[in-house]
């Protein structure tokens, strides 16, 4: 089942790509009624919880009774609580995500970063539910004071009641981020195959052209949103790095920094318990034999305080440099920026 509602989900996106340009009318919205709400399983990829999060579990009365529920039974359900009706119009079965029914209660769809994080994308922060409403919507319902409304038209107008499209949703995320944030979460897309060129351009068409300047620096190569930020910590240092080095003996490692550097971006999510210590440990002096010099930086520094990491590893490399560079790291192998980087139009 996943995987025909993957296929069905990027048809569906590459057809919606296409619309933009060649104004082809798209047909009505019709989807199955799911006895259960599918919610999504927080351990799969981003590709299958997109699959099941952009399914309908949202519907409006006249598509139910349009599939043979009569009033009477629909009013039997939502007594007995089999039913849960959101509000004027718009139904769902129980079990629907708490952000979801959130959105759609209060009178829009779920939206921006929210939605992405929901999917597994990497968002640095996201206090408030995001919720789209469409222009000239009223009577919205009482709402949590950290709840951020997108007043915005939506890209795709047959997207599901309960979410916006992901173009919408990408679109949203990059105003709402600064710059950096911003990148991180495109590169997480990219990364796991959610957007490809052309559906950057589609989302960077719909942006004022000051957003333009981030094309260039998407990198599908970073894994996490920490190393996105170290990229960009590196570039301003002005070091030579190559991303996602196979070292023979030791592994991949994130960065490896003017050829003698390992630069490597610990996380909690990644890194926590003693198993993984002992195995950086153990990848740390397997590097060391080698000649390399490894570092660590804690991925909340990382985001949340570049200067003085940014500082650090100036004092590192200036303290240790110069030297030949390392050779021994399989370079066959390594996933560099360089190679990995997506050449977009700008």
């Amino acid at each position: 089942m996943p995987g025909s509602g993957l296929g069905h989900f990027f048809c569906t996106f590459v057809t919606v790509a296409h619309s933009l340009h060649n104004g082809i009318v798209r047909p009505r919205r019709r989807v199955p009624i799911p006895q259960t709400p599918v919610v999504p399983d927080q351990k799969s990829v981003p590709r299958v919880r997109a699959a099941e999060l952009f399914r309908s579990c949202v519907f409006t009365r006249a598509e139910l009774r349009e599939r043979g529920w009569s009033s009477e039974r629909l009013t039997a359900m939502v007594r007995d609580g089999r039913l849960l009706r959101l509000r004027r119009d718009r139904y769902a079965f129980p079990g629907l995500p708490a952000e979801i029914g959130e959105a759609v209660r209060v009178g829009g769809r779920l939206s921006c970063l929210t939605l992405l994080r929901s999917l597994g994308v990497f968002v640095h922060r996201c206090a408030g539910t995001h919720i789209h409403i469409r222009p000239g919507t009223s009577r919205l319902r009482p709402r949590s004071r950290d709840t951020v409304l997108h007043w915005t038209e939506s890209f795709d107008a047959e997207a599901p009641l309960h979410v916006v499209s992901l173009i919408d949703a990408v679109g949203q995320a990059i105003r709402c981020q600064e710059p950096r944030a911003a990148l991180a979460t495109l590169d997480s897309l990219v990364h796991h195959r959610l957007l490809g060129m052309d559906e950057l351009l589609v989302v960077f068409s719909t942006l004022p052209r000051c957003f333009r300047s981030l094309l260039k620096l998407i990198d599908s190569s970073a894994e996490s949103g920490p190393e996105t930020y170290m990229r960009l910590i590196l570039r301003t240092i002005g070091a030579t790095f190559e991303t996602q080095v196979q070292i023979v003996g030791v592994g991949r490692v994130d960065f490896v920094v003017d050829g003698w550097l390992i630069v490597e971006c610990d996380s909690r999510e990644y890194h926590a318990g003693w198993d993984a210590q002992v195995a950086d440990r153990r990848r740390d002096l397997a590097a060391a034999r080698q000649g390399y010099v490894t570092v660590r930086p804690l991925a909340a520094d990382i985001m949340d305080r570049p200067a003085s990491v940014r500082e650090a590893l100036r004092d590192v490399i200036d303290a240790l440099s110069p030297r030949r560079p390392l050779r021994v790291h399989n370079s066959s192998e390594s996933r560099g920026s360089s190679l990995k980087r997506l050449t977009l139009a700008t």
